[in-house]
């Protein structure tokens, strides 16, 4: 393994908001030598947040360090990359732009076509090594949002946290295997939720047509998927920007890599609650304890023969409601003080999750 060369792709990679910090072991250079070939790794760690064709990142890599293939190889090697998730690629005024793209959330969770038991061991040493301290940085990477159907009638839901309207928004849409369930189930670790369950969304129509990894669906389909979800006790969680949102996904503390990180690891907030909170009727509440198995926070606790919130713990999915036959549970909103504002656009994100980190994201565009 070339050593030198993966460990300037985790710096740079770690220099990127959402972070990829060094392990004691340097399994993180394993992990990448898995993914990338030295010369993948090395074109990789050159470029840029902001897509560039490939003549402009030949013109800029030969005029800072030289030596690297004509544009047109440059392109096959780039488009290379792309299909195997390590880079992203999308359309740019110029043409054809290829940009550097987080491990997490990125190219990780492009593996789930090719993840393998030694991938899946690799990042298991890596999550429990060094995981956590991505998780801490605020904003995080997810955000909850609710089961709507769990919200008390009248309360006003926004766009950016109801589930469907998020699906109307998108113009395709598509699920394809959990990469989390996937992997703890190749290190012996398998969990009983379904595993063809996560969602991804489309900003023009036929875009998962023939993809190799997404079935594609219809949206009464994609609607389908998302009941199927919340009648198997997952919580619904989105990237977290109001804007840009690309996938739904449908999480568990046993497998996701995020909800894991509360369950086993013991980081508090690694997941943006969403606006509302589970409150009890007492009235209604018969002491039945039938709702305690479908929370994944222990947000819930029986006191005097009646169930009652926490509501630190509370993330306000509202999986645990349409379970209480009673109509004893519902959301609310929480108080105005408790609502963590969400950011507008990834980019946003991005800049604020910089800032917290103490990076300078001009120097990555």
């Amino acid at each position: 393994m070339e050593t030198e060369i993966y460990r300037q792709l985790a710096q740079k990679l770690d220099r990127l908001p959402n972070g990829f910090p060094p392990t004691p072991d340097g399994v993180e250079l394993r992990l990448l030598a898995k993914l990338f070939t030295p010369e993948e790794a090395r074109l990789a760690a050159n470029l840029q947040l902001t897509p560039e064709t490939p003549e402009q990142i030949q013109a800029r890599l030969q005029a800072e360090a030289g030596n690297f293939p004509d544009a047109d190889a440059l392109a096959d090697t780039l488009k290379s990359m792309a299909r195997k998730g390590l880079i992203a690629a999308r359309r740019t005024p110029s043409g054809l732009g290829f940009s550097i793209m987080p491990f997490v959330v990125g190219i990780y969770e492009a593996q789930v076509g090719t993840m393998d038991a030694e991938l899946a061991a690799l990042f298991e040493a890596y999550y429990r090594q060094a995981f956590a301290q991505t998780m801490v940085v605020q904003p995080t990477f997810h955000r909850v949002i609710p089961i709507e159907a769990s919200i008390t009638p009248g309360i006003e839901v926004r766009p950016y946290e109801s589930a469907s309207a998020i699906l109307n928004q998108a113009q395709a849409w598509g699920v394809l295997d959990c990469i989390c369930r996937k992997q703890k189930a190749l290190i012996g670790e398998p969990c009983e939720h379904p595993i063809d369950i996560c969602m991804a969304l489309g900003p023009r129509p036929g875009v998962f047509d023939n993809h190799p990894v997404v079935h594609a669906l219809s949206l009464e389909e994609a609607q389908a998927t998302l009941r199927r979800a919340a009648e198997a006790g997952l919580v619904h969680s989105v990237s977290n920007s109001k804007e840009g949102i690309t996938y739904i996904c449908n999480c568990c503390t046993c497998s996701c890599g995020i909800l894991r990180g509360m369950a086993e690891l013991g980081v508090a907030n690694v997941v943006a609650s969403s606006s509302y909170v589970n409150q009890v009727d007492p009235a209604l509440c018969t002491g039945c304890q039938d709702c305690l198995s479908y929370c994944q926070f222990q947000a819930l606790e029986m006191e005097q023969e009646l169930m009652t919130v926490n509501s630190t713990r509370c993330v306000g999915c509202g999986v645990c409601v349409p379970h209480c036959i009673e109509g004893a549970l519902q959301l609310v909103l929480r108080p105005e003080e408790e609502i963590l504002p969400v950011p507008d656009t990834l980019s946003s994100w991005m800049q604020a999750r910089a800032q917290a980190r103490g990076i300078a994201l001009s120097d990555l565009l």
